[in-house]
């Protein structure tokens, strides 16, 4: 057995060298959750900007020859009691859908961030106003809120995105507030105010990009949540009239025929479900990569 000078064997020499002049490097593996819900986002994703590439069909032709067709060649998920193809209906009311939970969580994160700011720096007593108006609009769940909101300015789809909006701002202006309180204590920001920077420039490049972080993630998380919501008001009658494709629409719709032709529900259901548990799990997937990356 050779030695070497320091009395630990050759053969072992050359392996501690190996490992230290060639370290394994551990790649994270990509999980499949988060792949799988981008993919169906990117398909969903042309479902709303160019929905003939998948269904090329009229979502509102009728045909009385075809009244509750099951599945099958002609049509991939049957036609409903009018003779509509519901694989059309489902695909083209993917737009209309995500249009409104898109307006909805736009407007939610537009007036939360601004009235976050104006909490987190307002005056004490401004900021005692606006956090007591959040928690009292948050003690109401937001389906019911967005309920009342509909039944005082009547139903439609303006309605619905304003009632939507609404419900889910605090939960958006009292994260802000939040951050905004932690980053104008911050060492820097308070350099600023003595250099003399001014109020609007001093939010503009040193609070407002400090307190935007977590805000993706909840607009994310926050869209599948509109996304139901609009769905559940739309069955209730609140959105979209018939016959547009919207997605709760069509659930309203075919209850009433859940016995002879169960097709008619059970598509726009899915849809909704797997939107909702995409866009959740894309949302989690990158709060836990910010949240790893702040306690860095």
């Amino acid at each position: 057995m050779t030695v070497t000078l320091a009395g630990v064997p050759a053969e072992s020499t050359t392996a501690l060298d190996g490992e230290s002049l060639h370290p394994v490097v551990r790649r994270r593996r990509p999980r499949p959750g988060p792949l799988v819900a981008g993919g169906f986002l990117l398909l969903l994703l042309v479902a709303v900007v160019r929905p003939s590439l998948l269904a090329p069909g009229d979502p509102l032709a009728a045909d009385p020859l075809t009244v509750l067709a099951p599945p099958g060649a002609a049509h991939w998920l049957g036609t409903d009691h009018l003779g509509r193809d519901v694989w059309t209906r489902v695909v083209h009311g993917a737009g209309h859908s995500l249009t409104i939970g898109v307006a909805a969580t736009a407007m939610a994160v537009t007036a939360g961030v601004l009235l976050g700011l104006l909490a987190g720096l307002a005056h004490r007593i401004a900021d005692e106003g606006l956090s007591r108006s959040f928690d009292a609009l948050s003690a109401f769940p937001m389906l019911l809120l967005a309920l009342l909101l509909i039944a005082v300015v009547g139903p439609g789809t303006t309605s619905l995105i304003v009632a939507i909006g609404i419900a889910t701002l605090p939960h958006h202006a009292r994260v802000v507030r939040a951050q905004t309180l932690l980053v104008r204590r911050a060492g820097y920001v308070e350099q600023a105010v003595t250099f003399g920077l001014s109020p609007t420039r001093l939010v503009a490049r040193h609070v407002l990009p400090n307190v935007l972080g977590p805000i993706p993630v909840l607009a994310v998380i926050g869209l599948g949540e509109a996304v139901l919501a609009a769905s559940g008001l739309s069955f209730l009658g609140m959105g979209p009239q018939p016959p547009s494709p919207e997605w709760g629409a069509m659930l309203s719709e075919g209850r009433n025929y859940l016995q002879v032709g169960w097709w008619i529900t059970i598509p726009p259901g899915v849809a909704i479900t797997l939107t909702v548990v995409a866009l959740t799990v894309l949302g989690r997937h990158w709060q836990a990569r910010f949240d790893g990356r702040q306690s860095r």
